[in-house]
């Protein structure tokens, strides 16, 4: 349990269980929600995007803190983010299908309840390619092995988000990149927006760590930028770095900053996301997951409370804690 907010709770086992039974005894459920679901008729109305990632399990990405299998437990996994996009100021929500599909069935399950449907006016985006499974020896062929255009099209989806780690040592980034700018012309055809993750990444012992430097993230900056027929429905989802400004200032994309590894700490992230904001005018808000999702022992609402005064009120570290102060604990019930 976390401060103000029990998983079990906030999300009843009934409910929970009948995502299930509807599975079993009636699949096209979901599709009957997404069809029901009201989009936004702009992206970003004020410009900027707070957008929950929770795509962490589809590449068996499990551990929180001392936890390795924090995020395998799917019941909690989906009270902490139904909590999360219970706040306005969370845009929207970014995963793969078996959990973009889950959250369309709470969604008309809720609403049959007399409850919110969560994703009505949120941007749904879902990702494409899971193949590069961390620690495998095939890593870096990232293949696209989750939505397709025509998926998300039938869904009624937003857009999508897919990963380029680019290993000048190893050929397979070159697979991966030629898969990219294919999805990124394929989406852009379909009128939807591509959200491109270019990670420059270095093998070591222990697997790829990221080359977090200004000469490497703004090489992949351009990279990413020229990728398909089109770019004008592409967005980048960025890790900071010292001297971010120059690595912004590489593109005129917009970006997305991403919030990597929980930290179990708010304010190392929120003065990360504030400083990010402040890089330049592109840099357009946060593509966040785990930090939120699992913000130590605290409420994940408050959290996301906090990330969203940030994007979209400007507000500094101080005035961000203190919107987490007054989120927290606040509407402890999903359903009425």
């Amino acid at each position: 349990m976390t401060e103000g907010f029990d998983p079990r709770a906030y999300l009843p086992r009934e409910l929970y269980e009948a995502v299930t039974e509807i599975r079993v005894h009636e699949p096209a459920y979901a599709e009957t929600q997404a069809g029901r679901r009201r989009r936004r008729s702009r992206l970003a109305p004020d410009g900027k995007l707070v957008i929950l990632a929770v795509d962490h399990p589809g590449r068996n990405n499990l551990k929180i803190g001392d936890d390795p299998l924090a995020m395998a437990d799917r019941h909690q996994y989906l009270a902490r983010i139904l909590r999360v996009l219970g706040h306005p100021g969370i845009d929207g929500v970014m995963s793969t299908p078996d959990l973009i599909e889950d959250l369309f069935v709470l969604g008309g399950l809720l609403r049959e309840r007399g409850g919110a449907n969560l994703l009505d006016d949120r941007v749904m985006l879902g990702c494409m390619n899971r193949g590069g499974l961390p620690g495998t020896a095939w890593e870096m062929d990232d293949r696209f092995t989750a939505f397709t255009v025509p998926r998300l099209q039938a869904l009624g989806l937003d857009g999508a988000k897919f990963m380029l780690r680019l290993d000048p040592t190893d050929d397979r980034s070159l697979t991966t990149l030629e898969a990219c700018a294919r999805a990124v012309t394929e989406l852009a055809a379909a009128g939807l927006t591509a959200f491109l993750e270019p990670l420059p990444v270095v093998r070591e012992e222990t697997g790829y760590r990221v080359r977090r430097t200004v000469r490497h993230l703004a090489g992949a900056v351009t990279v990413a930028s020229a990728l398909g027929a089109s770019s004008l429905h592409t967005w980048l989802k960025l890790p900071t770095c010292p001297r971010f400004e120059t690595v912004v200032g590489a593109t005129s994309l917009p970006i997305v900053v991403l919030g990597g590894e929980a930290v179990a700490a708010a304010a190392p992230v929120l003065g990360d996301l504030r400083a990010a904001m402040q890089a330049g005018a592109n840099v357009r808000g946060a593509m966040i997951g785990r930090n939120v999702v699992y913000p130590g022992g605290d409420d994940p609402r408050a959290m996301a409370a906090a990330v969203a005064a940030i994007i979209h009120d400007g507000a500094d570290v101080p005035a961000a804690v203190a919107a987490m102060e007054a989120e927290r604990g606040k509407d402890p019930r999903l359903l009425p």
